[in-house]
């Protein structure tokens, strides 16, 4: 009698752990929402329209998007070739906006030739009455380093300096190396 309880009890946690994950995506969403005025909100919408009835005069037509859409498949193509980035997956989330400031936090993952890593970080941009301007903050990368203890200091230092230029050049150029090193010592094996 009391194992029948018990499978209720379980089966009741359950389920009000999943009404409060649910809940929890239910409040992000509202909030980010709320972030927009309805004026805001208007003015997208009639800038939306303008720029669907200009599209639909004939401005472009589905051939057109067609061959800009395989440009932009090429230029992706040649840049994966050139840098050897690959991503694989990209997540935003915006933390905090106001009228201006505004956080958000990315994770991204991917490979660079045969390099895998994980990038977590906020961007904080900021807005005066000219120019906007961006920083990273609480950058967090995660690689396999195995041995090399270059490797870890150079994520350490990076992490503690919040540049992801510098990351993204060394590691195209680390990456690339290594997969050469690798090759090599394959072939006296």
């Amino acid at each position: 009698d009391n194992n029948v309880y018990q499978v209720y009890e379980d089966e009741i946690q359950a389920l009000e752990e999943e009404i409060k994950l649910l809940t929890e995506k239910y409040e992000d969403i509202q909030q980010e929402s709320t972030f927009y005025s309805e004026e805001e909100i208007l003015n997208s919408m009639k800038s939306f329209q303008r720029e669907t009835q200009g599209e639909s005069k004939g401005h472009e037509s589905p051939s057109d998007l067609k061959a800009q859409l395989e440009s932009l498949e090429a230029d992706l193509s040649f840049l994966m070739k050139l840098t050897g980035f690959q991503f694989t997956s990209h997540s935003k989330k915006t933390v905090e906006k106001t009228r201006d400031r505004t956080v958000q936090k990315h994770r991204l993952s991917g490979n660079c030739h045969s390099l895998s890593f994980q990038l977590e970080f906020q961007l904080l941009e900021m807005q005066s009455k000219e120019k906007v301007s961006s920083v990273v903050t609480d950058l967090s990368i995660i690689m396999e380093s195995g041995e090399d203890s270059g490797l870890s200091k150079f994520v350490s230092s990076v992490e503690e300096h919040g540049s992801l230029v510098t990351f993204f050049r060394s590691l195209s150029t680390y990456a690339e190396w290594f997969e050469h090193r690798r090759r090599t010592f394959l072939h006296f094996k």
